[in-house]
């Protein structure tokens, strides 16, 4: 009895990792497409804050650990009518945006294309 249920167990895992992986690929594909088919806007906002997603992941066999993370930066922008949008920013971008600097910000759906900070 045991050794016949295995397998089945054993399947199920595939067909459940193989299938989130797929719904992954095809959710990033499908925002991507949209994305791009989206207009490039340039609007008038301010930073109102900025976070980091840090993961950490650990692995080890047997008297070997390696420990390693990876590090994801968002920024948060207001415009004129009130709505914010949150944006994944790359690291070197991220170091220079200033909480409640105004500027120009620049992106085409979801995709962070730039912001440029006012002058004054």
């Amino acid at each position: 009895m045991m050794f016949r249920i295995i397998p089945v167990i054993v399947g199920i895992g595939f067909v459940f990792v193989f299938g989130t992986i797929i719904v992954r690929v095809i959710r990033g594909a499908t925002q991507w497409k949209k994305n791009n088919a989206s207009p490039i806007l340039t609007v008038e906002a301010k930073l109102v804050t900025k976070r980091s997603d840090v993961k950490h992941y650990h692995t080890g066999t047997d008297n070997m650990h390696h420990m390693s993370s990876s590090t994801t930066y968002y920024a948060t922008f207001e415009v004129d009518s009130g709505d914010r949008m949150e944006f994944e920013v790359r690291d070197t971008e991220y170091g220079m945006l200033v909480e409640n600097d105004t500027g120009m910000l620049t992106f085409q759906g979801t995709r962070y294309l730039g912001f440029e900070r006012s002058g004054s």
